[in-house]
């Protein structure tokens, strides 16, 4: 398996996608009842969060590669 760089972003993503999953999926099974319009902050919340970590990372990441003179 190839190496990859890890992306933080796209975990917080994930996390906040498998929330929403997890949440329609609880509606369906009959636990509890979940409003449609639920999930827009949970994803909202999750994708500002998603971006702020990913220009951070990409910050810390320019700012180590960058030579010195």
């Amino acid at each position: 398996m190839l190496r990859h760089e890890f992306q933080p972003g796209r975990l917080i993503v994930g996390v906040f996608l498998t929330a929403a999953g997890i949440a329609y999926a609880g509606d369906a099974g009959g636990l509890w009842t979940t409003e449609w319009f639920a999930v827009i902050p949970v994803m909202v919340v999750g994708l500002f969060l998603a971006g702020v970590t990913a220009a951070l990372t990409r910050a810390i990441r320019r700012r180590r590669r960058a030579p010195e003179n």
